[in-house]
């Protein structure tokens, strides 16, 4: 199976699966993809001095839908599926921009959400 067949495959995956694979990849071959995960830039005093910034991982984001786009009807069923929720709940979380759609998720979690939901046209934020 070559790469593009890979990414395919992977594109059809549901949002949870999605983690799933991410979760045994990380065993599997004792890798972390929060090392390619975003980080939050904090100065301390001693940076500041000299002239550096320190560097500090986010634990957690909140997952935020900013827009819809134009497939709302996905974006709420994927916010289903997401959430649990029911289509009434989530329907009222689209309506009512913006929504928190996941709270305090893992960077690798928060980044694969908003990729999926980035996918379906929706502007999504990590806060």
């Amino acid at each position: 199976m070559d790469k593009n067949a890979i990414l395919q495959e992977i594109e059809q995956m549901s949002v949870k699966d999605l983690a799933e694979l991410v979760t045994m990849i990380e065993k599997r071959f004792n890798v972390s993809a929060a090392a390619i995960a975003p980080v939050a830039v904090a100065s301390t005093p001693r940076a500041a001095e000299e002239g550096e910034k320190a560097t500090a991982a986010v634990e957690a984001y909140n997952v935020v839908l900013v827009n819809p786009g134009q497939k709302k009807i996905q974006i709420i069923k994927e916010i289903k599926e997401v959430t649990g929720k029911g289509l009434k709940e989530c329907k009222e979380l689209v309506d009512k921009l913006p929504a928190i759609i996941k709270e305090g998720a893992n960077p690798d979690e928060a980044n694969i959400l908003k990729e999926k939901f980035e996918a379906l046209g929706a502007e999504m934020e990590l806060r």
